[in-house]
């Protein structure tokens, strides 16, 4: 038996460079499957910490949420590691190249990963669905990864326990951000749980509740 999907997690540490600014960030790690099989969400820093969470399952895919370093620089890497596909919205080809310099002629990610495709992990009736909801503002391509089964959503730098993630920097947009948290994601049970790129968990109703306050 392959048991139930579930969603397992670690950190792992590294830099985000961008714009000529380098920053220390620890980014949660997020791996969705049963015993046997798994999908991955975001390439943090470090194969062998995303490796150990896997452990010895089949990974369909590598799922990323956007471009910036800090969740992909390590993505070919991985790929090769775990031999699985690397999907991403084309959108953030820029910053892919950012991150992947030496990727300018071709070498890029897999497959385009466009808004509502969806990936199923696990076996017959418990068998799960992650749908992709394209999110732009953090990043032009920014993607969460929503499992009505788990009622959870992997939101990326898209949305915080606290709010909104960061804009300000190159191919972010603030308004664009808020306009795609309060109609892809706000939309969503408020029980719904937030898995994000960085730091605690949250809630839709919590951060709904809170977005007065933007």
């Amino acid at each position: 038996m392959s048991g139930a999907v579930r969603v397992d997690h670690a950190t792992a540490s590294g830099t985000f460079s961008l714009d000529g600014e380098v920053h220390e960030v620890e980014n949660n790690i997020w791996v969705v499957g049963d015993d046997t099989e798994c999908v991955v969400i975001d390439a943090p820093h470090s194969v062998e910490a995303i490796s150990s969470v896997v452990g010895e399952r089949k990974v369909k895919a590598i799922l990323l949420t956007h471009a910036h370093d800090d969740h992909c620089k390590i993505a070919p890497a991985l790929r090769e590691a775990v031999v699985a596909p690397i999907f991403l919205n084309p959108a953030d080809r820029p910053l892919w190249e950012y991150a992947h310099p030496q990727d300018e002629d071709g070498n890029l990610w897999d497959l385009d990963l466009p808004d509502g495709w969806s990936i199923t992990v696990g076996e017959g009736d418990e068998a799960v669905s992650l749908t992709a909801l394209h999110t732009p503002g953090h990043a032009p391509g920014s993607t969460c990864f929503h499992s009505s089964e788990l009622g959870c959503v992997f939101t990326g730098d898209t949305l915080f326990n606290g709010g909104p993630g960061a804009t300000g920097r190159s191919y972010s947009d603030r308004p664009l951000l808020e306009a795609s948290i309060r109609e892809r994601l706000f939309v969503l049970p408020e029980e719904t749980v937030v898995h994000t790129g960085h730091g605690d968990d949250t809630t839709i109703g919590a951060e709904k509740a809170a977005s007065a306050d933007w």
